[in-house]
């Protein structure tokens, strides 16, 4: 019945339909909830509202609802969500009473939301407010205007998410959905319970809906209002959005206003948790106005996040004190940093005391970070700290300030300006009350190094004298003197008091020292501040005068170069000016403070009397001079190094001025100090750092130093000097180093084993005798004094120097010793370029290398390498030909005084690696030589080097020399160079053995490849390294039966020896490691190539043919390597057989010589084979061929061979060689003969002793009818061994008796001691017999 009720309609209907929804709700009220559901209320509730025919069933449901609500209170809470949409459908419908009862509807329903509620019915609001149809929109706006009904609890929580969509939709293109917003707004303002805020309503209605032109006077209009009572949340709802805009206009004094606003609204509110919603929106725009360019922005802005912090609490704002650290060290603009410094700033006061103390040490550290930026920020924060919390930062301040006075010296412009702002904004707060630890502090700046820590020192001292004295120190006057200013008394006074009659004293003259600054504003600035504090200059000086002096000569003593100079002038400046006034009082200051034990305070008094000579006049420094020249003359003496130098520049000063007579007076008297052992090393600079002034003064003093006896202090002395006076030391040079290296070369170590010397290469080195202690101090001395003369002597003496070091180098027994350790010292620390004198001091020096004395070939050595080491790797090639010839001449110098062994260079035995300083010289002259020639010559050094050293010292440079030469032998060089380098391999091969197997199969690639070489003698040498190699190689047999094979099968006759003679030198080397089946292979190939050249003649008028005689020597190895049987072979198929010596001319000739080549290399074997009476047999018939001469030469070479192998054979030597000595034999043959004979005697000195009297008559014979000189030399060199003259004349006198007549007439003792005395011809010691 009540449902239908709800439909009634007519004149009464609108009284019965309110009862029935008062009667419903009561019903369900009594029934329970469950009534709802149990009866269909609303089902049917909503199929009336549903029904667009019946207007009062719709206002019947909506009463309806209504009732309920406020009947069922919050029970009915959970059908609200879904009565919102019937309540949207009816704020748009057509019947006016439908869409009023839908309004109260609304105003009840909202009315009830608890907070839960409001959370579940408001995002469905608010996404009606995104729909596309209007009523839609305008429906959802009306119902979030009925919230303002809300409770004040829930209404607080909700407003700040209604107003701003509501103002979101204020320009809405529909104007019924604005005006709905319009409705909605001043609902909200219409619950406003706070009076002032009632009437500002329409203002802030209006700022919302207009901003652009409202935002300013709706703010200007807060700012003017005087609250008394307190504002709700509905005030904040309409207030907030406003400010927000006002925070983000482009306006910088709108943002300004809008930051005071927001300063202010945590006092109004009733209760601050009612800001909490609108913190998250206003918190970016006030620190993006913390920010700003604008400096009062950013202050109201950081006064307004110190309200709100103080207002909400910590807790409320958790991330605003990260933020404020982390845009204080970002690497922004500085006007970011200033702005989170000032906001930081008013935060910690609001945090408090004990806040900011656990926050400093993050805030020193960083204010010392190596990011300039970090350090800006921190050094901005110390500015606005006094002005938020200047009692509690008062405690800190010695702390900070250190930090400050860092800063004001940074290197960077924008910390020093954050520095000295911050300075000015603690003298400005603490002037008066922090005085006492202000003042020395900005004190310590004005001496610092940087003249803008200087200039900041002075501006904050001017400052802080300012407001001492009472003044602002802004009033300059232009012109007029320097000491006149707008000072008065009462400010000196005032300033006096402060700080007592001392202190003022030491801040007067630092600052009176300022004004002689080396920059122009610290001056302007020191000047501006005395005149203004100071009245009478003269009188305050005077007053002032010790302190002054004191920091004067502390100043001159320091190291920075600008406060010196500032003294100096400072000083100047006074003497100029006060003259005769001050000169009596500042000379005993200077002459007691010069006794102060501080050396840096006797500095700095040297450098004030050098000023103050600068400054006085003629007649004042001839009036005070018996004052001023004992405390120079004192410190010319001191201890100190930088005292000395100190007084140096004063006493040049000194005698520039015209006291000439103080160099008379000062220089005996130093002299005679030299021989005091207490007083030398004083003596000894006062005399350099007078010559360091006058250095002419050095020609009197060499030669009182070098008075004989020279003693060890004038020699120190000389040294020591030398470096001062080089201007003057060309002319002296000859008779110190005269002097000098007689006497170095005296000092001989105590223990040769116990020394030791380094080479270039850093390795330590045999003994060397410059390293021992010498027993003579005065040896030792001259040494120290030589290298520090040579050290000194300048571009235009090193030519007088270095010749006097290549005159004594030549002086062996006197001064060479000396000399080399010299240029061995000197060449190791020189800056001098010695390139130009390289060759004639190496020359020089590898002759020393020959002498026999180990000190001085191994000093040469030292010296060889040290100079070696100063030559760039880029010019070593053009001293190759230079190291080669002095090599030569010392091998030259080594082999006359040797007449047997091994010849090896003395000097190159020393060191264990002693070819250090030559090899790399050599290496580039082969890899960068300028011409083929040095090239070549550098080649054969190496080889040279090889021959001359031993084979431990060779070792370390095996690899050094081999690598480079391998690689560079296959380029496009002459065949002289590529000659050079073989036989330098060859050399190699023969000495360093072993240490080259790494490089063996290189090698043997490149040696087989040039036995193809066009050159012969490449191929000759090939020939013969290909040999010497087989030592080391591991496929020998292979390489045996390839060089056989090419050898049979070349047609190239040149090429053939080659392979021949490479083949000859792998049989002789290795033979013994052959096959069988190798040996047998080798045979066959040779017997082959024996038969095809027997039918050919194996002789020219050029010589032998070189493919024969290789054969045959290749052949006779062979026999060696073979044993009897080859043996057997060989002569049966040659000179034994039936076409050997008895057959044609050719095979004579061929049979001859291999029969020779087997005599002397397989000799031994004949008697095994069983063929030694049939080779004699063969080889006397050879010398008997009536035809050919080179067979007899053959068969005397053969016979001679075997008579050295098997001494029984000597009826037949004799024989054979006395038919090739008769007078009917061609000379050459004779030669030959006599050759032989001498080869034999080289090898056996008493060979011939049994056969002397068939022999000798026969040279005898010879000498005397032969004009032919190299016959007749043969014959001379043959009689001296053959009758051992070198052993005396007894046996030469024996066989000239035994043989009588004319042969005992030729040899007389006369002609014996003739013979005895010819010298070893090379030419037939080496020539093949």
């Amino acid at each position: 019945r009540l449902l239908g009720q709800l439909r009634e309609g007519g004149p009464g209907g609108y009284g019965l339909r309110r009862g029935a929804a008062y009667g419903l709700s009561g019903a369900v009220k009594g029934l329970g909830i469950a009534s709802l559901k149990g009866y269909g209320v609303l089902d049917s509730l909503k199929a009336m509202v549903e029904d667009k025919r019946d207007a009062q069933g719709r206002e019947g449901s909506l009463q309806a609802f209504e009732c309920l609500c406020e009947k069922l209170g919050r029970l009915f809470e959970p059908y609200v969500i879904h009565i919102l949409p019937l309540l949207l459908q009816c704020f748009g419908d057509a019947a006016p009473q439908v869409r009023a009862a839908a309004e109260d509807a609304a105003r009840s329903i909202m009315g009830q939301l608890s907070a839960s509620g409001v959370k579940l019915v408001l995002p469905a609001l608010l996404k009606g407010l995104e729909d596309s149809a209007w009523r839609t929109k305008q429906g959802s706006i009306q119902l979030l205007g009925a919230m303002a009904h809300c409770a004040p609890k829930q209404l607080g929580s909700c407003l700040p998410t209604i107003v701003p969509r509501l103002g979101g939709v204020l320009g809405d293109p529909h104007p019924k959905v604005a005006a709905a917003a319009k409705l909605a707004l001043q609902e909200v303002g219409s619950v406003i319970r706070s009076p002032e805020m009632t009437a500002l309503v329409p203002a802030l209605l209006s700022a919302i809906a207009e901003p652009n032109a409202s935002t300013r006077p709706c703010l200007d209009t807060l700012l003017a209002t005087t609250f008394v009572n307190t504002i709700d949340a509905p005030s904040l709802a309409l207030v907030v959005p406003v400010v927000h805009r006002g925070l983000r206009d482009r306006s910088g004094d709108t943002k300004k206003r809008a930051a005071r606003i927001v300063g202010n609204m945590c006092s109004l509110t009733n209760d601050p948790k009612d800001m909490t919603p609108y913190v998250p929106l206003l918190m970016p725009e006030l620190q993006k106005a913390l920010l700003d360019p604008l400096p009062e922005v950013r202050a109201t802005a950081a006064r307004a996040m110190g309200s709100l912090l103080k207002g909400m609490g910590a807790a409320a704002l958790g991330d605003l004190l990260p933020w404020l650290l982390s845009t204080l060290r970002s690497d922004g603009s500085s006007v970011e940093r200033s702005g989170a410094a000032q906001g930081l700033a008013e935060v910690l006061s609001v945090l408090g005391e004990e806040h900011l103390a656990q926050l400093l040490p993050e805030l020193f550290a960083s204010a010392t970070s190596k990011n300039p930026f970090v350090r800006e920020g921190h050094l901005t924060l110390f500015k606005y700290l006094p002005l938020t919390m200047e009692q509690p930062f008062q405690q800190h301040l010695g702390e900070v300030l250190p930090l400050i006075l860092d800063g004001l010296s940074d290197e960077v412009e924008g910390v020093r300006d954050a520095a000295l702002a911050a300075g000015r904004c603690f003298v400005e707060a603490y002037a008066r009350s922090c005085l006492p630890l202000l003042l020395p502090a900005v004190e310590a700046g004005l001496g610092g190094d940087n003249w803008r820590i200087r200039q900041s020192s002075l501006e904050l001292c001017g400052e802080l004298l300012f407001k001492v004295a009472g003044t602002s120190g802004k009033v300059k006057l232009d012109g007029g003197s320097d000491d006149e200013g707008v000072a008065c008394a009462e400010f000196s006074a005032a300033i006096q008091e402060a700080l007592g009659r001392e202190r003022n004293a030491d801040v007067l003259s630092k600052l009176y020292m300022a004004r002689s600054d080396v920059q122009y504003v610290v001056r302007n600035t020191a000047l501006h501040i005395w005149k203004t504090i100071v009245v009478n200059t003269p009188k305050t000086l005077q007053e002032i005068l010790p302190a002054l002096m004191a920091e004067v000569i502390s100043a001159l003593a320091d190291p920075g170069e600008d406060r010196r100079l500032a003294a100096a002038r400072c000083l100047g400046e006074l003497v100029r000016k006060m003259g005769e006034r001050v000169l009596h009082r500042m000379l005993p200051i200077l002459r007691d403070t010069m006794s102060s034990p501080n050396s840096a305070t006797r500095q700095g008094v040297c450098a004030g009397l050098k000023e103050l000579l600068e400054n006085v006049t003629r007649h004042q420094l001839t009036e005070y001079l018996s004052d001023i020249l004992p405390p120079i003359q004192g410190a010319l003496c001191d201890d100190d190094a930088a005292v000395r130098e100190a007084a140096g520049a004063a006493f040049g000063v000194l005698f520039k001025g015209g006291a000439h007579g103080a160099v008379e007076s000062v220089v005996p008297s130093l002299l005679n100090g030299l021989d005091s052992p207490g007083h030398a090393s004083q003596s000894l600079e006062g005399l350099r750092v007078i010559l360091s002034v006058r250095p002419q003064v050095f020609n009197g003093i060499v030669p009182k130093l070098l008075k004989q006896p020279v003693s060890s202090a004038g020699l120190r002395a000389i040294g020591t000097l030398a470096g001062t006076a080089a201007s003057v030391l060309l002319h002296h040079i000859p008779a110190i180093m005269a002097a000098c290296l007689t006497l170095s070369s005296s000092h001989t170590p105590t223990s040769t084993s116990a020394a030791c010397c380094t080479s270039s290469d850093g390795h330590s080195n045999a003994a060397a005798p410059v390293a021992a202690s010498p027993p003579d101090s005065r040896a030792e001395a001259a040494a120290e004094a030589a290298l520090a003369v040579a050290l000194a002597a300048d571009e235009d003496s090193i030519h007088c120097l270095l010749a006097e070091l290549l005159k004594a180098l030549e002086d062996v027994t006197g001064r060479a010793l000396g000399a080399a350790r010299l240029l061995a010292a000197y060449a190791k620390v020189t800056r001098q370029d010695l390139q130009p004198h390289v060759d004639e001091l190496i020359t020089a020096l590898v002759l020393l290398l020959a002498e026999d004395a180990d000190s001085l070939a191994l000093a040469a050595w030292q010296a060889c390498d040290a100079l070696a080491a100063t030559i760039p790797k880029d010019q070593q090639a053009g001293h190759t030909t230079a190291l080669k010839e002095a090599l030569a001449g010392a091998r030259e110098k080594e082999r006359r005084k040797r007449r047997s062994g091994v010849l090896h260079l003395h000097g190159l035995l020393l060191p264990p690696k002693a070819l250090g300083p030559f090899v790399p010289i050599y290496l580039q002259g082969v890899l960068q030589g300028s011409s083929p020639e040095v090239r070549e010559a550098a080649a054969e050094g190496l080889g040279e080097l090889v021959v001359l050293t031993s084979e431990e010292g060779l070792k370390p440079f095996v690899v050094a020399i081999t690598g480079p030469l391998i690689r560079i032998i296959g380029d496009r060089f002459p065949p002289e160079t590529k000659a050079a380098i073989l036989a330098t391999l060859g050399l190699l091969i023969r000495r360093a053995g072993p240490g080259l197997k790494p490089f063996v199969p290189q090698l043997q690639t490149t040696f087989l490849k040039c036995l193809n070489d066009p050159a012969p003698a490449v191929r000759a040498t090939a020939a013969d390294n290909l040999g010497d190699l087989t030592r080391l190689s591991a496929r020998l047999d292979q390489l045996v039966c390839d060089l056989a094979s090419n050898a049979a099968t070349t047609a190239d006759r040149e090429i053939a020896a080659a392979y021949l003679k490479a083949l000859r030198g792998a049989l002789r080397a290795s033979g013994e490691r052959l096959t069988p089946a190798t040996l047998g292979s080798v045979q066959a190939q040779l017997l082959q190539l024996y038969g095809t050249l027997s039918g050919k003649p194996a002789a020219t008028n050029g010589g032998v043919d070189p493919q024969s005689a290789a054969l045959v020597q290749a052949m006779a190895q062979y026999c060696a390597a073979a044993g009897p049987g080859g043996l057997t072979a060989v002569l049966s198929a040659g000179p034994l057989g039936p076409a050997g010596i008895s057959g044609s001319k050719e095979a004579r000739e061929l049979g001859s010589m291999l029969l020779a080549a087997v005599a002397g290399a397989a000799a031994e074997g004949l008697e095994e084979a069983g063929q030694l009476r049939s080779a004699v047999e063969a080889a006397v018939k050879a010398t008997r061929d009536t035809e050919l001469a080179s067979v007899k030469v053959a068969g005397g070479r053969a016979v001679v061979r075997l008579y050295h192998a098997h001494r029984n054979t000597g009826p037949a030597l004799v024989s054979a060689l006395t038919t090739l000595l008769g007078p009917d034999q061609a000379a050459e043959v004779q030669r030959q003969a006599m050759l032989s004979l001498h080869k034999l005697t080289v090898a056996d000195e008493a060979a011939l002793q049994p056969h002397l009297g068939a022999l000798v008559p026969s040279i005898c014979s010879i000498l005397q009818r032969e004009p032919n000189s190299q016959v007749k030399a043969a014959a001379e060199q043959l009689l001296k061994h053959a009758l051992q003259l070198s052993n005396g004349l007894e046996v030469g006198q024996a066989a000239a008796a035994l043989a009588g007549g004319t042969t005992k007439l030729f040899l007389t003792d006369a002609y014996l001691r003739r013979l005895q005395k010819l010298p070893d011809d090379d030419w037939v010691e080496a020539e093949e017999y």
